[in-house]
């Protein structure tokens, strides 16, 4: 299996900014640079998709149901980092985000 990513700062799309993800399956986790605390965790098949997702909208791409954590990363955005994990399979980054769940403390969870 692969390494984690080092952490990276939240793209802004705005600035041009540009997101660094698996375009297979993988996990992702977001965090506060200025605090460590944990914001949240996933996993997909298509990692980079699903990341984009915590975009607000029309600055991202894909759909996602809830709305707090995009409205959460918009008003964080120059605060939040983040990391991913490319994984084989689907099935391993089932694993892994399963991994994550079981560490806990994160403010949302999927």
């Amino acid at each position: 299996m692969n390494e984690w990513s080092e952490w990276r700062p939240f793209p802004n799309p705005r600035r041009g900014d540009y997101l660094q993800a698996p375009f297979g399956p993988g996990v992702y986790e977001l965090r506060h640079k200025s605090t460590g605390d944990l914001i949240l965790f996933g996993q997909s098949k298509n990692v980079a998709w699903r990341m984009s997702s915590l975009l607000p909208a029309g600055l991202g791409c894909g759909t996602r149901g809830n709305s707090e954590k995009r409205d959460y990363v918009r008003k964080h955005l120059a605060d939040i980092e983040y990391r991913t994990l490319a994984c084989q399979t689907a099935k391993q980054a089932k694993r892994e985000e399963g991994r994550l769940k079981d560490k806990g403390g994160y403010r949302f969870y999927p």
